[in-house]
């Protein structure tokens, strides 16, 4: 027995004979309410619900009849009423409220079965200002709400993943619902408009602009519950959003196993950065471990991309997610499949790949049906303790930069476009961030070191490992160019990569020592390139 308002008793059965459904999404409503019928549950419904009961052939009352009013201003006022609002929240055990309900005709409600309309849709779809505000819903989540605080007498269904749930516990009880799942339904209820607001909010955030709003609120529906977080002890979800971002969490899986926590991770790290690639002028294949890329490249074709991108670092590669920003083919699928792979990301696969793939039956298979803008506005949140950090996305492409050579030496054409290429790359490569790259192939990449110096040196250690390899002779980093996320700090990371053999630089500059580094530069004979926009990434 659990209490109540006024410390009066919840029952834990409660009789459901009359239930209030206004649904915009219809789908199994019709097989839920012959159902409720079945048991003889009054149907109370409102427009086009209403109007779909009725064509079903069942017996439905218009909410018109319970409130005495009829709908006005286009159904914007319908269920917001004493008649309706009473019904949900009067306790049933209370003779104050049954006294109240009596005395004004309130007839009371047992099972609201609601889901709002499609606003997250409609926001994401590109509707116009009117539109949108028009799919905001009203009544809906008054409802939702007024039936979850009163779940100790209402029951509240917003999700049509219940409804066989729903009916199930009704059979077992004989026409009742049991408190527990009154109070599972209510949490879920307020979940659900949560989650909407918020929607709502951030949507009036992004059109007004408002860059930092006073109050901020994020909400997703459950995609997938995982096997476990980082690690087999963490619980962990995957939540959508509902943003139309081609990416993992619109993609269509075509084979393989779940993925993990993990897997979605690095998955979208993956593709996130293949996606800086323009397909139109190039195919481009990314290699990610961790969330850091091993191996980056461009290449005529996904086999000729992939193989340069392997190439940076193979033994990384093993177990690692691939990502394309073309069709992934019969060629390249088989290029792939040589090797370990969790994940293959891509707009989309020929008949002729997925059946490569097939004989993989463990390798996940994804496609999104086109890549994603890196231009793209959006917002990217973290958690600290007992906040969230909230931030725009970094939607910064060096092709829009204004590039200002600062060395006596110029960059040669070749040149230019590998460092094009090395900053596009750190752009996705944990802070510090050191890229070299040769021929739009990255060919040593150091990621998330402490000091900027240090992961210079890694990239050109890692690029004599790959050298040793794969038998190629000296490391590719002599004669390539490389890229820092940041700027140099002092001199001594940039010597680091003259001595891997790097003949040009591309920075964001800044630094209180940027003479210091210039001056470095000029008696090595390189050339070096400021960006003016920094890729810190944490």
């Amino acid at each position: 027995m659990t209490v109540s308002a006024k410390n009066i008793p919840a029952p834990d059965l409660v009789p459901v004979r009359r239930a209030l459904i206004s649904v915009s999404d219809k789908t199994g409503i019709l097989d839920f309410a012959r159902a409720l019928a079945g048991h003889g549950v009054e149907l109370v419904s409102t427009g086009g619900t209403a109007a779909a009961l009725a064509q079903g052939g069942l017996s439905v009352r218009d909410v018109s009849e319970l409130t005495g009013f009829p709908e006005i201003m286009d159904g914007r006022v319908k269920t917001l009423h004493p008649s309706v609002h009473g019904g949900l929240l009067g306790i049933r055990n209370d003779a104050e409220h049954r006294a109240a309900m009596e005395h004004h005709g309130i007839e009371p409600i047992d099972l609201v079965v609601i889901n709002l309309y499609p606003f997250e849709e409609v926001r994401f779809g590109g509707a116009d200002y009117a539109a949108t505000i028009e799919n905001i819903d009203i009544g809906g989540p008054a409802m939702l709400r007024a039936a979850a605080k009163n779940h100790a007498y209402v029951a509240v269904v917003t999700d049509t993943g219940d409804y066989a749930r729903v009916l199930a516990a009704i059979d077992a009880h004989g026409g009742a619902l049991p408190y527990r799942t009154r109070q599972e339904l209510a949490a879920k209820a307020y979940a659900r408009t949560a989650a909407y607001d918020a929607a709502i909010s951030q949507w009036f955030a992004e059109t007004l602009p408002v860059s930092e709003p006073e109050w901020r609120a994020f909400g997703g529906r459950l995609a997938q519950v995982m096997r476990y977080g980082e690690n087999p002890h963490q619980q962990a979800g995957f939540y959508v959003t509902g943003e139309r971002r081609p990416g993992v969490a619109t993609a269509r899986q075509l084979q393989g196993k779940q993925l993990s926590y993990n897997n979605i991770n690095d998955t979208d790290a993956a593709f996130e950065l293949v996606s800086e690639f323009d397909p139109k002028k190039s195919a481009a294949v990314a290699i990610i471990k961790h969330a850091n890329p091993c191996g980056v490249a461009v290449g005529a074709s996904l086999a000729e991309a992939y193989r340069k991108a392997l190439a940076c670092d193979p033994v990384s590669a093993f177990g690692g997610i691939v990502a394309l920003n073309r069709t992934l083919d019969a060629e390249a699928a088989e290029e792939i499949a040589k090797i370990f792979t969790e994940v293959i990301i891509a707009p989309d696969a020929t008949k002729e790949a997925q059946a490569v793939i097939a004989a993989k039956k463990n390798l996940r298979l994804l496609v999104t049906g086109g890549v994603a803008d890196p231009r793209q506005p959006g917002l990217s949140a973290k958690t600290v303790s007992g906040a969230l950090l909230v931030q725009t996305r970094d939607n910064g492409v060096v092709d829009d930069l204004e590039l200002k050579i600062v060395t006596k030496r110029a960059p040669s054409e070749d040149e230019m476009a590998d460092l094009k290429f090395a900053f596009r790359v750190a752009k996705h490569v944990k802070s510090n961030a050191i890229v070299y790259a040769r021929n739009l192939a990255t060919v040593g990449i150091g990621a998330g070191q402490m000091s900027r110096v240090d992961s210079a040196r890694i990239a050109a250690r890692k690029a004599q490992d790959a050298a040793e390899a794969t038998g190629i002779g000296e490391p590719l980093t002599k004669g390539s160019v490389v890229a820092s996320d940041a700027f140099f700090p002092f001199a001594d990371g940039l010597l680091s990569a003259v001595e891997a053999g790097a003949t040009a630089v591309i920075q964001p500059g800044g630094s209180m020592r940027d003479d210091e580094v210039i001056k470095a530069a000029d008696e090595h004979g390189i050339a070096m390139v400021f960006t003016g926009m920094r890729h810190f990434r944490h």
